[in-house]
């Protein structure tokens, strides 16, 4: 998953944005599902996986493990599962490659096995800090040795956990769902709270595996030693990849685009309600549910966006979609404030920073914080930008480059595959101007 060859790209200003987009199956869904279809009795069925390397690093692991996982086709998944304690154990490294979620869930769900493993990951995920997950999980009994609080990380099997209460320091539907994986092997109930609510994609998705559990917005218990039973998943469109062409349409005159089918958990779209407050004209069509989640066709169309002081409430609910709002704020008319926001350096890259550095570059005035950002809308200039290899942080400057005064070079985004495979294919098809830098 290491040595990623350099990727950089140009985005020129474009004229207005229409069409159906059809973007790839949610990240956070994709994950889930395997790993429970992969411990679950019987035969699952996936439909809509994402076909990025995030998540076929998340399937090779369990495949490594033992697992049995057939592709008839893109986007589909067979996963002949093993049983919660029928994993096996290997004696290399398990690579988890760019994912964040794969290793902070799989650290989870490896504590309460016979077995030890080593979580491994590429120069990126190698930097992050995994204290956070390792820490409660040494409460509930694991033992996991790290690198200084990063990878790779050394999980001890043969470990009995039990359950705890846990209160989250800090909102992270990452860890919830270790401790909650985790729970599934410990002995008594495993709780979680939360500071504020975040996605409950595990929760929804164990109950719809036939596991009792509990959960309400911030809080969710289960106790250990019952079974997963298997079934079929259909994976919803990923919010977080329609995110930058909520933007972009909003930001192009005369743009109307609509994206099908896209995952409307309510834990999720912390940014569709962001461009609303903004001004942005964002409808919700042909609403329906699919394996406990809200699905749904947004339609957006071209609106004059004002600058907002975004509502701390909403930060959890967007963590993963800040970049595309910063973009919308540089162009919006006026002052966008950001408080609250201090996950976002500890993403694939220091998303406060990052951002900060590259809107500076286009002529954008923004003054970091320590928790977040102060933007002051207007144009967007000319120029070049560096993603640092945050595939986040160069989709959301793609669809800067759509309404810059001239082109906008991004350099180094050839991890967008992680998330997004086929973006600047499908981008280009509804009318960006995004090309490949010589």
């Amino acid at each position: 998953m290491s040595g990623v060859q350099r990727l950089d790209w140009i985005s020129h200003p474009a004229g207005a944005l229409h069409g159906d987009v059809v973007v790839p199956g949610d990240k956070s869904v994709s994950h889930r599902s395997m790993m429970l279809s992969a411990i679950a009795e019987g035969t699952s069925h996936i439909r809509g996986f994402l076909e990025g390397e995030d998540t076929r690093a998340t399937a090779a692991v369990l495949a490594q493990l033992g697992v049995s996982i057939e592709s008839p086709s893109a986007g589909e998944r067979v996963v002949r599962g093993v049983g919660l304690h029928g994993l096996r154990g290997s004696s290399k490294p398990l690579d988890c490659g760019n994912a964040g979620t794969g290793m902070r869930l799989l650290t989870g769900l490896l504590a309460g096995q016979a077995f030890d493993s080593t979580l491994i990951g590429d120069e990126s995920l190698s930097k992050r800090p995994m204290r956070r997950v390792t820490d409660p999980l040494t409460k509930m009994g694991a033992q996991i040795d790290t690198l200084d609080g990063l990878p790779p990380l050394h999980v001890h099997g043969g470990k009995t956990l039990h359950g705890i209460r846990y209160e989250l320091p800090v909102a992270s539907a990452q860890i919830k769902s270790a401790l909650l994986l985790a729970g599934l092997y410990a002995k008594g109930i495993t709780e979680v709270i939360e500071p504020h609510p975040t996605r409950d994609y595990t929760e929804r998705m164990l109950a719809a595996f036939g596991w009792p559990i509990e959960f309400s917005p911030g809080r969710a218990k289960l106790e250990g030693g019952h079974r997963l039973k298997a079934t079929g998943v259909v994976v919803p469109a990923d919010f977080s990849s329609a995110a930058f062409f909520l933007v972009a349409a909003s930001i192009v005159p005369g743009s109307i685009v609509r994206l099908p089918a896209v995952g409307l958990n309510p834990r999720r779209t912390g940014l569709l309600e962001a461009l609303r407050l903004m001004g942005a004209d964002i409808q919700i069509e042909k609403q329906s549910e699919s394996g406990g989640e809200k699905v749904g066709d947004i339609v957006v169309r071209h609106a004059p966006l004002h600058g907002i002081e975004l509502p701390e409430t909403l930060v959890p609910d967007m963590i993963d979609e800040f970049p595309a709002l910063f973009v919308a704020a540089a162009i919006a008319k006026g002052r966008t404030i950001v408080r609250g926001a201090a996950e976002l350096r500890v993403k694939e890259s220091d998303r406060i920073a990052t951002m900060a550095a590259g809107l500076r570059a286009l002529g954008v005035r923004i003054e970091e914080t320590p928790d977040g950002a102060i933007i002051d809308g207007g144009a967007i200039e000319a120029g070049a930008v560096d993603s640092h290899g945050d595939h986040r942080i160069a989709m959301s400057f793609a669809a800067a480059g759509l309404v810059a005064k001239g082109e906008v070079v991004i350099r180094d985004c050839a991890n967008v595959a992680t998330s997004f495979p086929g973006f600047l294919e499908l981008a280009n098809s509804c009318g960006f101007a995004l090309g490949l830098a010589p």
